[in-house]
């Protein structure tokens, strides 16, 4: 089984969505199954396959959250070599060489990724082209768009 990378802060989300699904979305949902079955006739109940549905879902959800938890290697960037380098989970403030506009990401796992928030994936084509370069480089991004031209004016181990 392929280890999957990720941030402590990541780690702790997950860790978190899942003692609250066990511990107060599944004894809600099976309390909303108990009240349900009381009105009856299950055949025609709403509410019934309504809470069934959502039993599912969380059933499901808890299962994905206990593989991703299985198979995650955390790691902690501040407790890297800070030698400069772009590495997974560093922070890092690029500028476009074209336009000098500036752009702030942090390199996160798969599941963590959420560019509204400036998190991009390892996986990302941007994040590939900047992985072990120092401050200072330039990095050269595939886009579909075309090339797009970078400086790596920071990296941050936060």
């Amino acid at each position: 089984m392929e280890s999957t990378p990720m941030t402590v802060t990541g780690a702790k989300e997950l860790e978190s969505e899942l003692r609250n699904l066990k511990e107060v979305v599944r004894p809600r949902i099976v309390n909303d199954i108990a009240t349900a079955r009381a009105h009856g006739d299950l055949k025609e109940n709403a509410e019934y396959h309504a809470a069934k549905e959502e039993q599912s879902f969380c059933e499901g959800r808890i299962k994905e959250v206990e593989s991703k938890l299985s198979r995650m290697q955390v790691i902690d960037v501040t407790k890297l070599n800070q030698d400069g380098r772009c590495v997974f989970s560093t922070t890092v403030t690029l500028m476009n060489i074209d336009d000098e506009s500036e752009t702030t990401y942090q390199i996160v796992g798969e599941d963590e990724a959420d560019i509204s928030l400036g998190k991009i994936s390892c996986n990302s084509p941007i994040a590939r082209a900047m992985m072990g370069r120092e401050e200072g480089e330039e990095v050269t991004v595939k886009a579909p768009k075309g090339d797009i031209n970078y400086e790596i004016l920071e990296v941050q181990y936060i």
